[in-house]
């Protein structure tokens, strides 16, 4: 007896559960602007903060990252394995090389005395304690799922490698790059909200 496999039954799992990411990450940035509404001025100079080469230089690696999951996909449905490693492969690169940013961009906050509870934020403007607080939270959260989206990737390119995943069973690769997408299309929300903010 073989196992029953259910690939639209996956595929919609997936987007159901991408659902509720949306719902999360749009509460934020719901919250984010009712706080810019009350403390315009605030929210301006704390974005000034932040480093934009870091948000350009991420905005970019995330979008490479995006291409690369795109045509291993691509690849795996045509039964070209080698190029949907070196898709894969790509694509974990660009995100272990987001997170390495992320935390040098983190630690040079904390080196100024900038992170929740620090006496800057606490005994600074309201606003940007708020700011700064929504943007340990916001980019906290989208690194975790960072790190979860390469996770998923990672169990597909082993998958891929001992041709568990094939052109004709491709569903856990599909919504890897589902997730992997959604996690690089919250980052294009992030990126104005707090790095392009005037």
């Amino acid at each position: 007896m073989t196992a029953q496999t259910d690939p639209t039954g996956k595929k919609l799992g997936m987007w159901l559960f991408l659902y509720t990411e949306i719902v999360l990450f749009g509460g934020l940035f719901v919250l984010y602007a009712v706080y810019f509404a009350g403390y315009t001025e605030d929210f301006i100079a704390g974005a000034k903060e932040l480093d934009l080469f870091f948000g350009v230089v991420n905005t970019i690696i995330l979008l490479i990252s995006s291409f690369c999951v795109a045509a291993g996909v691509t690849a795996v449905q045509k039964a070209h394995n080698r190029i949907a490693l070196a898709g894969l492969w790509g694509a974990l690169a660009c995100g272990a090389i987001f997170l390495v940013n992320k935390y040098i961009e983190w630690g040079h906050k904390f080196a100024y005395g900038i992170y929740p509870g620090s006496d800057r934020l606490v005994d600074g403007p309201a606003g940007q304690n708020l700011f700064f607080g929504l943007y340990f939270v916001v980019t906290g959260l989208h690194g975790l799922h960072i790190i979860i989206g390469m996770t998923l990737l990672a169990v597909s390119l082993v998958l891929v490698t001992r041709q568990k995943i094939t052109a004709q069973s491709n569903a856990m690769l599909e919504n890897s790059g589902l997730y992997w997408h959604l996690v690089d299309l919250i980052w294009i929300f992030i990126f104005p909200l707090f790095y392009l903010v005037v």
